[in-house]
């Protein structure tokens, strides 16, 4: 029986769109076997089948119509959610927002029914109302103290795990925009989960109070140290007479006993040659600090020693006072070019990654030359 199709939007958009070949596809076989099964109607307003509608409309196929029955339109929402659940081509992400959407349902409507429970039951005790048994009530399902039970049940619906589900809903609460997205199949659950990660970092650590604290602490959520290491120059042919740094050296106790000004969740990274990364991983336990790994800057060239490999790298350790987070960690390799500047000058290249991982108060010890996004500390910054 075919009867007057009505179209609501909040009933239509609960569908995530056809992607061009599954569209191509559905319209190929309604044009070669007609639109065999059935839209299913609720007071003539289309519950299943709007993509299968719109193709017959748009070709004037025949179709065929029959009426579904639900309490309400929640009601209706809830079924057209459970049907998506059933859909194979939908990655488990979809699936976790959609179940995320029918655990809502489920405990919106369950919450209602208990309400009007309660009504009912005032209307009964004062003798306006006669008690009505009620035998299907999603309420038996959802009982009051268990909001819980919607999401394990809609788990087991859509052959998702609750956890995905619980990411979905959390998602859905911070970033709208990207719940849908992820709904539609635009974006992975996990990155639009590191990406709203990214955004609440960033806001803490950028915060104008949060950085008004540190200064007044003096005290850094990143920091880049390249310590003045113990040592003399080589005399070479190319740089006669450069047998003295420009700037002073200091010895290991005098490293040690230098305060590191970090915050209690701080990013730190030492600088450290070939020679001294042995004294290099002994300071870092000297200012309390963990050791998490090295970072290799590949140069073009470098020093040769007499009978050794020629060392055309060098490091720079990465260690953590407490549990900093990085707010970004694509592209973001332990190993990494750079050209060489100035003396001892390290590479713009480290610079730019550390501004795009870190957020909050930067500072670079011992700074040859300024560096934008950090302060500078050190008798070189003078």
């Amino acid at each position: 029986m075919t009867q007057p199709v009505t179209i609501r939007r909040d009933f239509q958009g609960l569908l995530p769109p056809l992607n061009p070949q599954e569209g191509a596809a559905l319209e190929a076989s309604l044009l070669a076997e007609g639109c065999r099964d059935a839209l299913v109607l609720w007071r003539g307003i289309l519950v299943d089948g709007h993509h299968r509608y719109a193709i017959c409309q748009r070709h004037r196929l025949t179709f065929s119509t029959i009426e579904q029955a639900f309490a309400s339109a929640d009601h209706a929402k809830l079924w057209i959610r459970q049907t998506q659940a059933a859909r194979r081509n939908h990655t488990d992400d979809q699936r976790a927002c959609n179940a995320y959407e029918m655990a809502a349902l489920a405990s919106g409507i369950a919450k209602r029914e208990r309400g009007q429970k309660a009504v009912d039951a005032r209307e009964v005790k004062a003798g306006r109302k006669q008690p009505i048994l009620d035998t299907t009530s999603a309420s038996k399902i959802e009982p009051k103290g268990r909001a819980s039970r919607s999401v394990v049940k809609a788990s087991k619906t859509a052959r998702v795990s609750e956890r995905k589900i619980r990411q979905a809903g959390q998602l859905a609460v911070k970033a709208p925009g990207l719940f849908k997205q992820v709904a539609s199949g635009e974006m992975s659950l996990a990155d639009s989960m590191r990406a709203v990660t990214r955004t609440e970092v960033i806001a803490a650590l950028d915060s104008i109070d949060a950085k008004k604290a540190k200064a007044v602490r003096g005290v850094y959520d990143v920091i880049v140290i390249d310590p003045p290491w113990p040592m003399q120059k080589i005399d070479r042919d190319e740089r006669p007479l450069q047998t003295q740094f420009d700037y002073p050296r200091m010895t290991e106790p005098e490293l040690a006993a230098l305060p590191i000004p970090a915050a209690d969740a701080a990013h730190v990274w030492v600088w450290t040659t070939q020679r001294f990364l042995p004294m290099a991983l002994r300071l870092l336990d000297a200012w309390g600090l963990t050791y998490v790994c090295a970072f290799v800057w590949h140069k073009a060239g470098g020093f040769q020693p007499m009978g050794l490999p020629q060392y055309n790298c060098e490091f720079a350790l990465y260690a953590r006072r407490g549990v900093p987070i990085f707010v970004d960690t694509k592209g973001f390799p332990t190993c990494f070019g750079g050209d060489r500047t100035g003396h001892s000058e390290k590479p713009d290249a480290f610079y730019a990654t550390v501004r795009r991982v870190t957020g909050g108060r930067r500072l670079d010890m011992f700074n040859r030359r300024a560096i934008e996004g950090f302060d500078g500390w050190g008798k070189e910054s003078a």
